[in-house]
């Protein structure tokens, strides 16, 4: 079965005037030009943030984002920014945004460093980003531009991605893209087998970390609304997760990760991250997942630091792919 992805499904369903305001937008974000008061684009609106409310212009032209949630909001829903903090990865953005689409974007430093005079010298008229991240330099980034920030980040990506649409101007775009992605979750529980089957595989995620315990993701963070979405069974062992984050063992404990299905990623060096060591014990390879190669190596950008509904539509046919091996 071929399943669809979200976004030709949204963009099919728009009139030829919204996608000429989408390319539009793409392109605009990245211009130099000033406001242009005959459309309206000196207008503002007040968009609720987790620092009160904040006034914003209509159709801002010039975004910079502060971490990869943000990035992908904005890439998803046609707004290149001018400006974005790199991930700790050696790639910068992450990889599984199209090349094209980050292509000129201006590196404003390091995720939770980011370099505030390159920041106003790009002469942002707005800048996203979360509480969690940057709490501390809101006061700052706010001489710069208008700054919408959501309260944290991760699990609440859906709420964010509302807030990012609205201060973006995007409100039509981002229904049709939740709409979308709707959909898409549909057809991959469809083609598992329904809802009753889906619900009975047991799937964990693990995350190996360098200079951390290895991470049993519970119920609550972004990769765990994917599965839930799906329909998707979550062991026991993801109850005992802190705050509903993760459950962080050691390699002597790997065994407690066994599911029906285990997903895994690295973030950092394999040796330092403890992945090498534990993926090569008795322990994980007496797993039932393992033995019944059900074990799945995915790729800790797209499924783990992406958080948005561009990375979680291709998680969604890697779930499928690999759940109907």
């Amino acid at each position: 079965m071929t399943l669809r992805s979200f976004r030709p499904r949204a963009l099919a369903a728009v009139s030829l005037t919204t996608v000429a305001a989408l390319t539009l937008g793409a392109c605009g974000s990245s211009d130099d030009s000033g406001s242009d008061s005959a459309s309206g684009s000196d207008a503002t609106r007040t968009v609720k943030t987790a620092m009160g409310d904040v006034k914003v212009k209509k159709a801002p032209q010039r975004v910079v984002v502060l971490d990869t949630a943000e990035l992908d909001s904005a890439l998803t829903l046609g707004v290149k920014p001018v400006g974005a903090t790199h991930a700790d990865v050696t790639s910068g953005f992450l990889n599984y945004l199209p090349k094209d689409q980050v292509a000129g974007i201006e590196d404003v430093g390091q995720m939770m460093t980011p370099n505030l005079e390159a920041i106003a010298g790009l002469k942002p008229d707005l800048i996203l980003t979360s509480k969690i991240r940057h709490g501390d330099k809101y006061a700052e980034l706010s001489k710069i531009a208008p700054t919408v920030m959501t309260e944290n980040t991760g699990y609440p990506w859906k709420e964010n991605f509302q807030v990012h649409a609205e201060a973006l101007g995007k409100e039509a775009e981002a229904k049709m893209v939740a709409d979308g992605y709707a959909d898409h979750v549909a057809d991959v529980t469809k083609a598992l087998g329904g809802k009753e089957k889906v619900a009975a595989t047991e799937v964990n995620m693990v995350r190996f970390v360098e200079g951390a315990d290895i991470r049993i993701y519970g119920k609550k963070n972004y990769i765990a609304t994917i599965l839930a979405d799906v329909g998707l069974g979550r062991p026991a062992i993801t109850d005992k997760a802190k705050d509903g984050f993760s459950y962080d063992v050691s390699p002597e404990k790997i065994d407690l990760a066994d599911a029906d299905v285990v997903f895994h990623s690295t973030y950092g060096d394999p040796k330092k991250s403890k992945e090498t060591e534990t993926t090569g014990s008795g322990l994980w390879k007496n797993m039932d997942a393992v033995k019944n190669g059900k074990v799945f190596a995915v790729d800790d950008q797209l499924w783990i630091q992406g958080i948005g509904y561009t990375a979680a539509d291709k998680i969604l046919g890697e779930l499928h792919k690999s759940l109907t091996k």
